[in-house]
């Protein structure tokens, strides 16, 4: 009996020990190593099970092609990149893994907050460059963090897993999330607030946990920032879209936000003349000190690698062999 055919697009390339051990006897396996949808053509179109991560996206004009596909697994949390709509239309399921990184995002957003709220970025890279005085000042002021107030959109997984940590530092957690059901907040001890400008206008400290979506895309923008508390601290571990990084700058330049974090961007990489990246790199400009930009790591310990591969190969497993996949998405 002929094997089934999975195509791993981006991200992943050989020794692919984690699939073949998993998938081996059923399929065979090949890792495009794509950084452009148009690097599949002619390679994707026969795949009976796909695994894309975040490098690139599916859209319809690749789903369109694809012949046997019953399974287009996005190996993490966020599935904006791949068209599930257009897929269901052809009967095809997405799937994603929204279990892999939890612990590592949550230690993310809360290490890029700890870093900005107690000023350790800001002195060291000031002092690097032989920038103020060798003492304390250059941070003032800076307040203690129990009772300070930690909102979160959206109290998800990693929403929740960052929301116990929060709280172990002794600070209030809130959050803003119209989906989650009705008692999350008495569960976790953290409390739920209504719509999203009250969470920002009492929040010292602004972290994202949702998907993007059409109704996320932007939710942090200038008029929503500005609603924010002066010298507050944003921090993105979500997706790109969620922040207008833009917004951010200006808000950095015009001194109402104290410092923001964003591990993810709308384009990655970004363009080297991307007004965001030229002034981050800028010694004289305040986005030097003040912005952490991070390459779309937060999800990362080599546990967590193999927890999004393993768990990708046994959806598709599933599948291949009968079952029904989990975590669909569309």
């Amino acid at each position: 009996m002929a094997k089934s055919k999975v195509v791993v697009t981006d991200f992943i390339h050989p020794p692919l020990t984690h699939e073949e051990k998993i998938l081996g006897e059923v399929a065979d396996i090949v890792a495009l190593n794509a950084f452009s949808e148009e690097d599949l053509v002619g390679k994707i179109e026969d795949a009976d099970a796909i695994m894309l991560y975040h490098f690139i996206s599916l859209s319809e004009k690749t789903i369109s092609r694809l012949e046997n596909c019953k399974l287009i697994v996005r190996c993490g949390v966020g599935f904006d990149n791949v068209d599930r709509v257009f897929a269901r239309s052809r009967e095809i399921d997405v799937a994603n893994v929204p279990d892999y990184g939890t612990e590592e995002v949550a230690d993310s957003a809360i290490g890029m907050m700890l870093t900005l709220a107690r000023g350790v970025h800001y002195m060291n890279s000031r002092l690097q460059r032989g920038e103020g005085p060798w003492v304390y000042e250059q941070v003032k002021p800076t307040h203690r963090l129990r009772g300070r107030v930690f909102g979160m959109i959206g109290a998800g997984r990693i929403g929740t897993a960052t929301a116990l940590r929060a709280k172990a530092l002794g600070m209030r957690v809130v959050y803003y999330d119209p989906y989650v059901p009705d008692g999350r907040d008495k569960s976790l001890g953290i409390e739920r607030i209504e719509n999203l400008s009250d969470l920002l206008t009492i929040s010292d400290v602004v972290s994202a946990h949702c998907p993007r979506t059409e109704e996320t895309q932007h939710i942090l923008n200038d008029e929503t920032i500005a609603q924010m508390k002066q010298g507050s601290i944003l921090v993105n571990t979500a997706r790109g879209g969620v922040v207008d990084a833009h917004a951010v700058l200006r808000a950095i330049e015009s001194d109402h936000l104290r410092a923001a974090a964003l591990d993810v961007l709308e384009t990655e990489p970004p363009d080297e003349n991307d007004p965001l990246m030229k002034a981050w790199r800028d010694p004289s400009h305040p986005a030097f000190d003040r912005i952490i930009i991070n390459p779309h790591a937060a999800f990362y310990s080599e546990e967590g690698l193999d927890d999004m591969r393993i768990k990708g190969s046994q959806n598709c497993l599933r599948v291949l062999t009968g079952e029904k996949p989990r975590n669909v998405v569309n």
